[in-house]
């Protein structure tokens, strides 16, 4: 894998945090003291956390408005992110790899800038990178189109034939594909279409423990 740069989605790729989104709904319910139903998490998958906490509120019966239910969500997320969040397995030796062979590193993440900080302090990488942007600093989410891939870009002054976007999610990588950029993709469980993501990535991750033991 030869690059002078790369930009690295957060969640998923970086860090292991899919597990934490896709249990949100279950958590909310069991920290009032009830069983959710067994479907709930997946039924909230695609919902807002707002809209979420409205469904978990309208099925499960839990107290206070969906905002404020809502507000609780967010609670546990940043408790997550602050305190309990890791990097993914054998990351963090393939960061340094990066790092000493002067590759310079952005993260283009959808989480909040706030929060993104957190987690990469967190799960011990923040040295690693030149800077964050953000799909809200951006104006467009990734499914959207690629405003946060070409923001990061400008920052690493660097060109798309030299870098490669590292994601774990499909419609992100297939963004920063057709917008022209070299692609990683990087494997996990919360991304089904794994052949998809092999046919249209350059490269294709299913550990950092791999690529460090190639090294």
């Amino acid at each position: 894998m030869r690059l002078q740069s790369a930009i690295f989605d957060m969640d998923g790729t970086l860090v292991d945090s899919m597990p934490m989104w896709r249990s949100r709904a279950g958590a909310l319910v069991r920290s009032h003291g009830l069983v959710p139903p067994p479907d709930l998490d997946k039924r909230v998958s695609a919902l807002s956390v707002l809209e979420g906490a409205a469904l978990c509120k309208e099925l499960c019966g839990l107290p206070g408005t969906p905002e404020e239910l809502a507000e609780e969500v967010w609670a546990q997320i940043e408790r997550f992110y602050r305190q309990e969040v890791r990097p993914k397995p054998g990351l963090i030796p393939f960061l340094s790899i990066l790092k000493m062979e002067g590759v310079w590193m952005y993260v283009a993440t959808a989480t909040d800038r706030p929060l993104a900080e957190a987690a990469l302090k967190t799960a011990g990488i923040d040295g690693f990178f030149r800077g964050i942007v953000t799909t809200r600093e951006a104006g467009r989410e990734k499914r959207e189109g690629p405003e946060v891939y070409e923001r990061a870009l400008r920052r690493l002054r660097s060109s798309k034939k030299d870098t490669v976007v590292f994601e774990d999610a499909l419609h992100a990588l297939r963004t920063a594909k057709e917008a022209g950029f070299r692609t990683a993709a990087v494997y996990d469980a919360s991304e089904p279409d794994q052949e998809e993501m092999r046919r249209l990535a350059e490269y294709y991750i299913g550990s950092y423990e791999e690529m460090t033991r190639a090294e």
